[in-house]
């Protein structure tokens, strides 16, 4: 068997173990991302792997599909009232977290204070993937929930801004702190600026773009994603920034053949999330982790409950948050896969204690992902601050096509502003060839004829032509502000009242 067949082979092995480790994590009540990091440890008995730049490039691979998805699913309305204090965290609580616990590194494993903040460094962000993973199927208030996916979406750049910032002044030490200080701004503004713009750029093209077949919108979608990463990391920007504000844009804006894409890319981040931390536990030897066992404990216990809950008390405060928030808060703080990826710099870089570094931080990512995703659900009943019966979609609806074809299934939710709301279908003024395939209300399918009236949160699957959707839009979407038109309606009353 040549190399290539055994890579083949290994990708195989990977991903058919990870789902099937998927399918026992809610029973044992463990978070998938541990399964799967000990699928790789118990692969590491038979596949000899220690290659750190492939597995960093993987990893990389991976995380931009993470992200982007992430940023598909994070509504905009739920991350506007908590960008504050997402972006205080991601930033200044990082930093509190990563000075705090690079004080006790140095003390606990006996190494420089260069390396002792290098490591505070790499352990000072919490994860993308495994905060999405973790939180995905808990029912936690909208505002809490929705502050921790958006500070472990934007707290990475600060991360890697600081690791790799500390391998520079070990390697250099007479470093010109003035241009890394500027350095940071750049990444972040422009990552920012490059996120906005991919994304838009990507909504244009998804909606004007004629395919043969719809199934090449979700790869057009994915193909920006990782153009955004990689032009914005060539450019010195924040490839990280870049592509979950690029998946914040796509996600929340109106995208033709919405449901193909949205499926493929939550189908591809689940593969990329078991890819990542498959490949990640294949990295370690568990009997070099067993040598640093006891720093690794201390270490941990440190992080978790001192370092982050005094990053999260201070970086939040005055901000609306209570007692119980913070707390629900600072025990989210999940590490996972960035740390290890940030933990491979050093190996890379060849620093001299790059070995018990990545060790180290690879069994606070084991602790942390044990201890706290495992107890999240749990802590959050305790405080209250649940949002009751996690509700799930019972109905979705798409059209699918083994050939070349412009129509598609748009889901439109009837809310107050509607200017469908309490009409009948037959005096809506459609465009011609348009159909209202299906209404769901109150969990049920109607079949809509001409005298079916349109009530309010009706659910309203509508097949249309690409190049009618702004038509179907004006009859179904207010074309004036909510607050105008309550004017009116009181205007028109108050007239009718005085005729």
């Amino acid at each position: 068997m040549n190399s290539t067949d055994q890579i083949i082979f290994l990708f195989a092995i990977l991903l058919i173990a990870g789902i099937i480790t998927t399918r026992f994590s809610a029973r044992l009540g463990v978070p998938s991302l541990i399964l799967y990091i000990a699928v790789g440890m118990f692969l590491n008995n038979f596949i000899y792997f220690d290659n750190a730049s492939l597995a960093q490039l993987g990893a990389m691979m991976a995380l931009v599909v993470i992200l982007f998805e992430g940023g598909m699913q994070t509504r905009w309305e739920d991350v506007r009232p908590v960008l504050i204090p997402s972006i205080s965290l991601a930033t200044v609580g990082v930093l509190l977290t990563s000075l705090s616990i690079g004080v006790l590194a140095k003390l606990i494993l006996d190494i420089t204070w260069l390396e002792g903040l290098l490591f505070g460094a790499i352990v000072g962000s919490t994860d993308a993937a495994a905060v999405f993973a973790v939180l995905g199927d808990k029912n936690i208030k909208p505002r809490l929930k929705t502050t921790l996916e958006a500070e472990s979406g934007s707290n990475d750049p600060m991360a890697v801004f600081l690791t790799i910032s500390f391998i520079q002044l070990i390697q250099m030490p007479d470093m010109n702190f003035l241009g890394v200080f500027l350095s940071f701004f750049w990444q972040m503004g422009f990552g920012l600026a490059m996120g906005i713009l991919m994304g838009k750029l990507a909504v244009w093209s998804i909606n004007k773009i004629n395919f043969d077949t719809s199934g090449l919108y979700p790869v057009l979608a994915l193909g920006f994603a990782v153009f955004t990463y990689g032009s914005t990391a060539l450019l010195k920007g924040s490839g990280i920034v870049a592509v979950y504000v690029a998946g914040l844009v796509v996600g929340n804006a109106d995208l033709t053949f919405r449901q193909p894409i949205v499926r493929f890319h939550e189908g591809f981040a689940w593969m990329s999330q078991i890819l990542l931390f498959t490949l990640l536990g294949l990295l370690v030897f568990p009997n070099e982790l067993f040598q640093v066992t006891w720093q690794g404990i201390v270490i941990s216990a440190l992080l978790i409950f001192v370092a982050r809950p005094i990053a999260v008390f201070i970086s939040t405060t005055k901000m609306g948050f209570s007692l119980r928030d913070k707390t629900l808060i600072s025990w989210s703080g999940l590490r996972g896969a960035v740390p290890v990826v940030l933990a491979t710099y050093p190996l890379v870089a060849g620093l001299e204690n790059s070995s018990l570094i990545f060790n180290v931080v690879f069994f606070v990512v084991l602790t942390s992902a044990l201890i706290q995703g495992s107890t999240i659900s749990y802590l959050a009943n305790l405080l209250g601050l649940t949002a009751g019966e996690k509700v799930t979609p019972t109905h979705t609806l798409e059209l699918v096509s083994m050939g070349k074809t412009n129509t598609e299934i748009m889901e439109i939710i009837i809310k107050e502003e509607s200017n469908a709301l309490n009409r009948e279908v037959q005096d809506l003024n459609l465009p011609k060839d348009v159909l209202i395939a299906a209404i769901i209300r109150n969990d049920k399918v109607i079949t809509p004829y001409g005298g079916t009236k349109i009530l309010l949160g009706d659910i309203l699957y509508v097949m249309v032509h690409k190049t009618k959707r702004e038509s179907v839009k004006k009859v179904f979407l207010p074309q004036k502000d909510p607050k105008n038109r309550s004017k009116d309606r009181r205007s028109v009353a108050a007239n009718l009242n005085k005729a």
